[in-house]
């Protein structure tokens, strides 16, 4: 019993360690999108001061800056979806910790009633002991 409870804790534990480390990946990639889209709004700032045209119906408008916004657009659309992940990915993680720790404690109730069975055998042997003592004097 107690190696088939260690086997799942160490399991569990493992469960436990994989969906942080996803749900990190997931906000490491958003950050990333968020960080990259705050950059392109920086460039095409700067290609509007260049031209001097910031209105995008504008004949003249950049095209660089049309496809920076369209870049954007896109990075802001993915962390958005991201986001859905990421709380998909916070749920699986709650869930595990969830079945870790009633593995714990399912191990720590075994643990302790096998504590108080020791406990008990310990006694009956010392009042066994004590009684013979006793009727040896």
């Amino acid at each position: 019993m107690k190696s088939r409870n260690e086997s799942l804790i160490r399991v569990r534990k493992f469960n436990v360690d994989e969906k942080r480390r996803q749900l990190a990946q997931i906000e490491m990639m958003i950050g990333d999108f968020e960080r990259m889209a705050a950059e392109l709004d920086q460039q095409i700032d700067i290609e509007h001061q260049k031209t001097g045209i910031s209105d995008v119906a504008h004949f003249a408008y950049s095209t660089f800056a049309k496809a920076a916004i369209n870049r954007r657009d896109n990075l802001i659309a993915s962390a958005n979806d991201m986001k859905g992940q990421q709380e998909a990915a916070q749920d699986a993680l709650s869930e595990a910790l969830e079945e870790l720790k009633k593995i714990e404690l399912l191990d720590q109730r075994a643990n302790m009633a096998e504590r108080a069975a020791q406990d008990k055998v310990e006694q009956e042997e010392y009042d066994e002991i004590a009684r013979m003592r006793h009727m040896s004097k």
